[in-house]
C-alpha cells in the first residue's frame, strides 16, 4: 500500500523518515549479514591461506581491523538493529496495531531473536531481510513479484503445496473408503440420521418439482398433445360400429362430425383443466400425501439395496481420487 494509506495521521515528512529508516536498517542487515558470511569463510584455513597468498595486504587489514574487532563490529549493528525494534514497538503501541501493547515481541520473533550476538540467533536476521523486502512492498517502493527468484520459489511452492495436499486428500479418501466397505448397516445410518429428518422436506421438494416438471413439459408440448388428443378422439369414433351405423343414416356425416368435434373439444378442455390445476394447493397436498404414503416403502433396505449405496460411495471416492491425482501444476506450468 501507499505510503500515505500506512501512515495516514503522520506528516509527510515523517513518512518519508519511516521509508529511509526502513531502507536503512535493510542496508545494514545486508552489509551484516555479508560479513558475517566472509568472516565464516575467513576462518576456513583453505580459504585463508587463498586470500593471504592472492591478497596479502587485504588479509592482514581484515585480519588486524575487522576479524579481532568483529564482535564489537557486530554489536555496532546490533545497537541499531534494537534501536529498531524499540522503534517499531513504539509505533505499534501508538498505532494501537495489536491488541495488547506486549505482542510486537511475539510477533516479530525473528527481530528480537537476531539482536542477540550469536552465531545461532544472527542467523534469523535473514528473515529481517524478509520482512523489510514485505515492508517496501506493502509501500508499493518495490514490487517483488516482477523478480525472477519471486517466480521461482512461488513456483516450486505451489508444485510442493499441491503435491503435499493431494497426498493427504489421497489418504483421507482412502480411508473413507475403508470405512464405507467396513461398515455393514450404513445405508440404514443414513436413511435414519440424514435422510429420515428431512423428510418433510424431501416430500415437498418433489411435489414442487413435479409440478414445475409436468407444467414445463405441457406448455413446451401443448400443440402436440391437443393434435394427439383430436387423433384420438376421431380414430376411436371411426372405429366404433354404432358410429359407423350413424354416419350411414341421413345427416349421419353432418352428425359424426359434429358429435367428433365435440368429443375433441371437451376432451381438450379436461386435459387442460387437469393440467392447470397441477398449480392448485389440492393438487400438491395429493402428491405430497401420495409421496409420504409410499416414501417408507421407497427406503427399505435389504442386502442388495445396501450393497448397491455402498458401491455407489465408494466408486464416488474412488472418482474424486482420480481427480486429485491428476497433477493441475503441470497444465500450469507448461
Amino acid at each position: 500500500m501507499p505510503a500515505r494509506e500506512r501512515y495516514p495521521h503522520l506528516p509527510k515528512a515523517v513518512e518519508y523518515a519511516h521509508i529511509g529508516w526502513d531502507l536503512f536498517i535493510l542496508t545494514l542487515v545486508v552489509i551484516n549479514l555479508t560479513l558475517l558470511l566472509f568472516d565464516s569463510l575467513f576462518l576456513l584455513s583453505p580459504i585463508n591461506q587463498v586470500i593471504a597468498s592472492l591478497t596479502p595486504a587485504f588479509h592482514a587489514f581484515y585480519d588486524d581491523t575487522i576479524h579481532s574487532r568483529f564482535i564489537i563490529i557486530d554489536l555496532v549493528f546490533v545497537s541499531f538493529f534494537v534501536a529498531d525494534v524499540l522503534l517499531g514497538w513504539s509505533i505499534a503501541i501508538a498505532e494501537r496495531r495489536y491488541h495488547r501493547w506486549f505482542f510486537y515481541p511475539f510477533v516479530h520473533w525473528y527481530d528480537v531473536l537476531g539482536c542477540i550476538p550469536l552465531a545461532g540467533f544472527r542467523l534469523l536476521r535473514i528473515l529481517r531481510v524478509v520482512s523489510l523486502i514485505n515492508r517496501l512492498h506493502r509501500l508499493r517502493l518495490i514490487d517483488v513479484t516482477r523478480w525472477n527468484i519471486y517466480l521461482f520459489v512461488a513456483k516450486y511452492y505451489d508444485i510442493l503445496l499441491e503435491e503435499l495436499s493431494d497426498r493427504i486428500a489421497l489418504r483421507l479418501l482412502g480411508s473413507v473408503q475403508q470405512q464405507v466397505r467396513a461398515t455393514d448397516s450404513l445405508t440404514e445410518r443414513v436413511i435414519e440420521r440424514v435422510v429420515m429428518p428431512r423428510k418433510a422436506q424431501l416430500i415437498h421438494e418433489i411435489a414442487q418439482r413435479l409440478e414445475a416438471t409436468i407444467g414445463k413439459a405441457y406448455q413446451n408440448n401443448r400443440q402436440a398433445i391437443m393434435a394427439a388428443i383430436s387423433d384420438l378422439v376421431s380414430r376411436t369414433l371411426h372405429e366404433s360400429p354404432e358410429i359407423q351405423r350413424l354416419s350411414r343414416l341421413p345427416m349421419g356425416q353432418q352428425a359424426t362430425r359434429a358429435m367428433e368435434a365435440s368429443l375433441s373439444g371437451v376432451a381438450q378442455r379436461l386435459v387442460d383443466e387437469l393440467l392447470l390445476s397441477i398449480h392448485s394447493d389440492e393438487f400438491r397436498q395429493l402428491v405430497e400425501r401420495t409421496a409420504d404414503s409410499g416414501f417408507d416403502t421407497w427406503l427399505t433396505v435389504d442386502e442388495g439395496s445396501n450393497r448397491v449405496t455402498e458401491q455407489v460411495l465408494y466408486d464416488i471416492l474412488e472418482m474424486l481420487k482420480d481427480q486429485v491425482r491428476h497433477q493441475g501444476w503441470k497444465d500450469r506450468y507448461r
